[in-house]
Formats: C-alpha cells, sequence, structure tokens
C-alpha cells in the first residue's frame, strides 16, 4: 500500500478535512480487523493530523501507520495500565492536543481497550469523538444467511474463560430467542466448541479469521461445531467471531429438524441431490424446507451427509 501513499492521504484529505476536529479531543478510531486496505479515509485524516496516538500494542500501531505513510508519536494504553495512561491523555487533551486512541484491531472499547478511557474523559468534562470502521461483528452478520432474522442480536463478546461460568453463559444463550454474537481467541475456541454442543442442532455462523488471506466462513449446527474444527488441523487457528442463530417462537429452532428428519435427510442426501432430497424430506416429514435445506447444507460441510 506504501507505492500509492501519498495519494491515499491526498485522498482522505479531499474527502474528510471539511469536518470539524476540535483540538482538545479524544478520538476513538476504528483500525482494519486483518486487511490494511479496509481503513477508512477518515479515520486516515484523523491519524494523519493528531498530535498524539494512543494504543493497545505500540509496536503493532507502529507498523500500521507505517503501512499508511504515517509516523507519530505513541503512548501505550491497554488494559494493565488504561487507568494510569487515561491521565496521561487527559493531560494532553487540556493542552489542546488532538489525541486518537486505537486498540489493536477493529473498534476500539468492544471487547477491547478504550472504555476505562472515555469514562475518564467524560468526567472530565472533555470530548470524545468516534470515527467508525471495520468491524468483525457487523462482517459476520452480513453474511449469516438467515432469511427470518429481524435484525436483533445480543453481543456476548468473550464468554467466561472458566469453565463452569461460560457453562451457565451458553445454557442463558439456548434460553434465549435471540440471536447472540459471540468472540474467541483460538487458545480457547476447542473448549467453547465442546459447552456449545449443549445449544444442539440450534444453528451457528462461524467466521475464522474474516478480511485476512485465508478467512473463512461456515454454517453448522452448534452439536457439529467440534467436529467441524477437528476436520482441519489449520481450523482452530486464527480470531473467531460467531453467531448463534435466533429461535423461532416456542423454544423450537426454525433451523433444527428433530433427530427423526435429519435420519430421513441423511438417507435422501446419500442418494439424491441436495436440492431433490430436500424437498422429498419436507413432504415425507413436513419439516419446514428452508429449515431442512440449512441442516443439509451444515451436514455436507462437515461430511455427515
Amino acid at each position: 500500500m506504501s507505492a500509492s501513499t501519498p495519494s491515499l492521504l491526498q485522498a482522505a484529505r479531499e474527502a474528510a478535512a471539511h469536518q470539524h476536529y476540535p483540538q482538545g479531543a479524544l478520538y476513538m478510531v476504528a483500525t482494519p480487523i486483518g486487511n490494511l486496505a479496509d481503513i477508512g479515509l477518515r479515520a486516515l485524516q484523523v491519524l494523519s493530523m493528531v498530535d498524539t496516538v494512543a494504543c493497545e500494542d505500540t509496536r503493532h500501531t507502529a507498523s500500521l501507520l507505517q503501512g499508511y505513510g504515517l509516523h507519530k508519536p505513541l503512548l501505550a494504553l491497554h488494559e494493565h495500565n488504561e487507568a494510569e495512561a487515561a491521565q496521561t491523555v487527559l493531560l494532553r487533551l487540556r493542552e489542546g492536543q488532538r489525541v486518537a486512541y486505537v486498540s489493536d484491531a477493529g473498534t476500539p472499547g468492544v471487547s477491547d481497550p478504550g472504555a476505562r478511557l472515555v469514562a475518564a474523559v467524560d468526567a472530565a468534562g472533555l470530548r470524545s469523538l468516534p470515527v467508525p470502521g471495520a468491524s468483525s461483528i457487523t462482517a459476520l452478520l452480513s453474511v449469516t444467511g438467515h432469511s427470518g432474522w429481524d435484525g436483533r442480536f445480543v453481543f456476548a463478546g468473550f464468554l467466561s474463560s472458566k469453565s463452569a461460568e461460560r457453562q451457565r453463559e451458553v445454557r442463558e444463550m439456548g434460553d434465549d430467542a435471540r440471536a447472540c454474537v459471540l468472540l474467541e481467541a483460538p487458545h480457547r475456541i476447542e473448549a467453547l466448541a465442546k459447552d456449545l454442543v449443549a445449544l444442539g442442532p440450534r444453528m451457528l455462523t462461524v467466521g475464522r479469521e474474516l478480511t485476512k488471506q485465508f478467512e473463512e466462513v461456515a454454517h453448522l449446527a452448534a452439536q457439529d461445531f467440534s467436529a467441524w474444527l477437528q476436520a482441519g488441523a489449520h481450523r482452530t487457528r486464527g480470531e473467531f467471531v460467531l453467531m448463534v442463530h435466533p429461535q423461532a417462537a416456542g423454544g423450537a429452532t426454525d433451523e433444527g429438524p428433530d433427530a427423526g428428519s435429519l435420519r430421513t435427510l441423511d438417507l435422501l442426501l446419500a442418494e439424491l441431490p441436495l436440492k431433490t432430497a430436500v424437498r422429498l424430506c419436507a413432504e415425507i416429514t413436513g419439516q419446514p424446507r428452508n429449515a431442512l435445506y440449512e441442516a443439509a447444507l451444515a451436514r455436507r460441510q462437515t461430511g455427515d451427509a
């Protein structure tokens, strides 16, 4: 990207310079979640004009800024020093500086450091301004393909690292009819997958390494997630975002045909093309065709049919 950096920064100035950028303000700047090309023009404009960039990891942010031809004084502000470093930011804001805050990826303050910083700025009577951009959450939601979803969801972020507490959170999720979005790190994904088995046939959309070279999106039953991970050594690598699909009214999932219907579907899939198998299974069992179609796709992906 560096070869085109001058024209990129010029484009950012032309597109975003007309907006007012007050001094003595904190700018919460969203950064790409993996693909440098996903930076927003207004984010570039803000990063090019601020006096200081506070950040979760100075080495990571220095490399990020260098990719856009930018060099700025950096201030480390992460989960272990956020309260103390926030005071340094406040001093600079009171001097009239513009300060940007960025996390390692995505929107700061959303399952990332930054919330306590904003609270401190607000308590001091100063301004915090959002500069939106890439988000793994909305990126995944755009490809879930759930035709009956009304757009409402619960964002749970990272579940507890403690097994018993995490299992309790999964049970609560099972009792909630709404869609639920989760984040997870590679070293914990297998433990989460084992706990999600409790959700049975409820549909799950898995996003792995979104926007990166080896990104992957899969639609499958929650009970099949562990098997999906084990089907390829690479599948436990990278960052994960997951959507547990919403339940239908009454607690039954419109994506989860009963066990008998699934057995019938498996027999038909073994002999017939997918669409034909789904149509006949719907006629035989009385299950909704859309639910059977999603189940058939999931079972083909996991190798169960």
